[in-house]
């Protein structure tokens, strides 16, 4: 065309693949976007295994699951007769809560013990704690509070709970050589204990002649034994009319009759 000018007249004329061949105008636009290229390295034949034997494993993994719980509930009800019989047995299965910072022991009053033995439990109980006052030397704490507690505390305990003849009788007989120590810790006569370990009346007058101050501590000391010896006291009279009152010193008589006629034959 005159008077046009074409900055690059070396340049290729660009073609629509679209146009009409037999048209000189240019074709018109159809507004579609040439296609896009395919990626270096893109290859068709590339294919994707998808496992067949899934449902299979997933089948297997329910199956196991399912029998580790039927073996769950086996141990469960095997546990549990366990338990039934232990319990119809009369074993009783003690799990040691006492003292709750450090459990030594089992001890539960107010849901094991009958509600109207409790007060008289919980009154031997503080005679258990009373030898560990203050003016006792720590030997006798050492053996003493172990002692009580295996020989008179325990028996006692399994005596109100299964209400067991023979154990109220060991009870008994080892309670009342807790009194006697009490009485004698009271007085304190240098017959046995020598010295002045045992804070008695008899070590708390001497002291009061050289030391004032301790032998007041001494009195005090004496002062707390005879508080556990009238309540030890207090506390046997009352297991005891139990004892008698529901017909267990008779039986207790008649099963030492049978455990010594079973024992000569």
């Amino acid at each position: 065309m005159a008077g046009s000018y074409d900055s690059n007249p070396f340049g290729e004329e660009e073609v629509n693949p679209f146009a009409n061949p037999g048209s000189d105008r240019p074709a018109a636009n159809t507004g579609l976007s040439p296609l896009r290229s395919e990626p270096a390295g893109y290859d068709r034949s590339t294919t994707v295994d998808i496992p067949l034997d899934s449902s299979k494993d997933l089948k297997k993994k329910e199956k196991e699951l399912q029998t580790k719980e039927a073996e769950l509930k086996k141990r469960e009800q095997e546990l549990k007769r366990r338990e039934d019989a232990i319990a119809r047995s009369g074993v009783v299965i003690e799990e040691k809560n006492w003292p709750p910072y450090i459990p030594i022991i089992h001890h539960d009053i107010a849901n094991e013990i009958p509600i109207h033995l409790q007060k008289l439990q919980y009154v031997a109980f503080t005679t258990l704690l009373g030898p560990t006052i203050w003016f006792l030397a720590i030997i006798y704490f050492i053996t003493g509070v172990p002692g009580a507690y295996f020989l008179w505390y325990r028996p006692l305990y399994r005596a109100m709970r299964i209400d067991s003849a023979l154990k109220f009788g060991w009870f008994l007989l080892c309670y009342l050589f807790h009194i006697g120590f009490c009485i004698f810790a009271c007085v304190a006569p240098p017959i046995i204990f020598k010295g002045k370990s045992l804070t008695g009346i008899l070590p708390a007058i001497d002291i009061l002649s050289g030391n004032a101050l301790v032998g007041i501590f001494y009195l005090v000391g004496f002062g707390f034994f005879c508080l556990e010896s009238l309540i030890s006291l207090w506390v046997i009279q009352q297991v005891y009319m139990y004892f008698r009152g529901s017909g267990k010193a008779a039986e207790m008589k008649r099963e030492a009759a049978r455990s010594t006629m079973m024992s000569a034959l």
